[in-house]
C-alpha cells in the first residue's frame, strides 16, 4: 500500500441528535475522538474530514484534521451514500492536488471508542492478508437463531426456520455484525464495485466496548459513560 487516505464523513444535518458530529461527548466534540484517534495511529497519509457545515470544518480544523473543501450540499443529504462521499473526496484531491490514493480509510465519527491501535491493526491485517478491505466487526448481541417475528395475526414466529431454538446461547456460532468503525478498502477495487465490503473482505473483531455506533440519546450517553472510564483510567 502506498497512499492510505482516512476519510471521516460529518454531515451538519443529523436528526436524531440535533448537531450530534460535534456535541461535546466527554469533554470533547464527538468528532474530535475520531480525529484523535486517525492521528494518533500514525498509520494513515492524511486525515480528512468531508462536511458541508462550516462550524463542523473549523471545529475539525481545531481538532488537527485537514478540511481542504467543503462538501456540496447534495451529497449531505439524506440519500447520500457513504460511496459518494468518499468519491467525492478522492477525485477533488486528484483533480485540485494530483494526489493518488491507493487506499481508504473511512472512519465514522459516530464510533468516538475506535481507538488509534485499532486503525494500526486493521491496516496490518491488510498488508498481512493483501486482501481488497478490512472491515470492523463485532460478535452480535442478538443471535438471529434466538429472533422472533409477528406474523399478521400477532402470532410469534421464528424469524429464522432452521435454527435449532432450543439451544442455549452460548452453545449457538458465532455471528458478527459490522460495527461501522472502520472500512478499509483498495480505491481502486472500491471504485470499480461500490462495494465497502467486496468478496474477500477480512473482518477485523473488536469488542462490543469499542464497537458503540452512536445513532440515539440512549447510544450517546453509553458511550459517554465509557468514554468517562477510559479517562479515569489514564
Amino acid at each position: 500500500m502506498k497512499t492510505i487516505i482516512g476519510i471521516i464523513p460529518a454531515r451538519g444535518g443529523s436528526k436524531g441528535i440535533p448537531r450530534k458530529n460535534i456535541k461535546k461527548i466527554g469533554g470533547r466534540p464527538l468528532i474530535d475522538w475520531t480525529i484523535d484517534a486517525a492521528l494518533s495511529s500514525q498509520s494513515l497519509d492524511r486525515v480528512i474530514v468531508s462536511t458541508d457545515d462550516e462550524e463542523i470544518a473549523r471545529i475539525s480544523e481545531d481538532c488537527g484534521a485537514d478540511v481542504p473543501f467543503i462538501r456540496p450540499k447534495k451529497l449531505a443529504s439524506d440519500t447520500a451514500t457513504s460511496f459518494s462521499v468518499v468519491n467525492h473526496a478522492v477525485k477533488w484531491l486528484d483533480i485540485n492536488e494530483k494526489v493518488s490514493v491507493d487506499c481508504i480509510m473511512l472512519l465514522q465519527p459516530t464510533s468516538p471508542l475506535r481507538t488509534a491501535e485499532d486503525i494500526r491493526n486493521a491496516i496490518r491485517l491488510m498488508r498481512k492478508t493483501d486482501a481488497p478491505a478490512v472491515v470492523s466487526v463485532c460478535e452480535t448481541e442478538n443471535h438471529p437463531c434466538l429472533m422472533k417475528r409477528i406474523d399478521r395475526q400477532g402470532r410469534i414466529k421464528p424469524y429464522l426456520n432452521d435454527c435449532d431454538t432450543t439451544s442455549r446461547r452460548q452453545d449457538l456460532p458465532k455471528v458478527f455484525e459490522l460495527n461501522g468503525a472502520l472500512y478499509l478498502n483498495s480505491w481502486p477495487i472500491l471504485k470499480r464495485e461500490k462495494l465497502f465490503v467486496p468478496d474477500g473482505a477480512r473482518a477485523y473483531i473488536m469488542p462490543p466496548e469499542r464497537s458503540i455506533d452512536i445513532d440515539t440519546p440512549l447510544q450517546f450517553m453509553l458511550a459517554e459513560i465509557l468514554l468517562k472510564k477510559r479517562i479515569t483510567k489514564k
